[in-house]
């Protein structure tokens, strides 16, 4: 697994030994910034928010395109080891929260891009936008990515920009109320 695009292309993304992470493939990866970029023109400047962030490949990948700053929650510890190596080695400006998405505390300013990739299955999508929506992550008309099964249903008020599958993955891409 590599970044894809950016300053830090190529370069190579660590990952925890086993299936208890599942980081984005790279074409999922791909597809996705696509969506993004054609909506924003650039990263350039943007607060990136990557939760259920496993190795952060997602947030690592907006901040090599040149995002000002992402934060990442992860709680698994041998994805936090992942996570924090793949950060130290790219002096990324960076918050990484050791914690569960149900326990985010309330945000220092509110991000404009949201990289959300949940656990298959677990319904965790619904009650992590609402959490963050409440503790004042989500920036008016911020895009936000979900990421779930291909099977699975995603219940939003959120104005839904595109819907997308790939393999076993389906991307949701939506937009916050300004």
């Amino acid at each position: 697994m590599r970044i894809i695009s950016g300053h830090w292309r190529g370069r190579a993304i660590l990952a925890p030994p086993g299936e208890a992470t599942r980081p984005t493939a790279d074409r999922v990866r791909e597809a996705l910034f696509s969506m993004l970029a054609s909506r924003l023109g650039s990263f350039e400047g943007l607060r990136i928010f990557d939760g259920f962030a496993g190795t952060g490949a997602l947030g690592l990948e907006a901040l090599s395109r040149g995002a000002a700053h992402a934060t990442f929650v992860e709680n698994d510890p041998a994805a936090l080891k992942a996570l924090k190596a793949n950060i130290a080695g790219m002096k990324f400006n960076a918050d990484v929260i050791a914690a569960p998405m149900e326990s985010i505390g309330t945000a220092p300013r509110p991000c404009d891009v949201l990289l959300l990739d949940p656990p298959y299955g677990g319904g965790h999508a619904e009650p992590a936008l609402a959490r963050l929506a409440a503790r004042g992550w989500i920036a008016p008309h911020a895009l936000i990515s979900v990421e779930t099964a291909r099977k699975d249903a995603l219940e939003t008020e959120y104005e839904v920009l595109a819907v997308r599958d790939h393999g076993k993955a389906r991307l949701h891409l939506l937009r916050a109320p300004g």
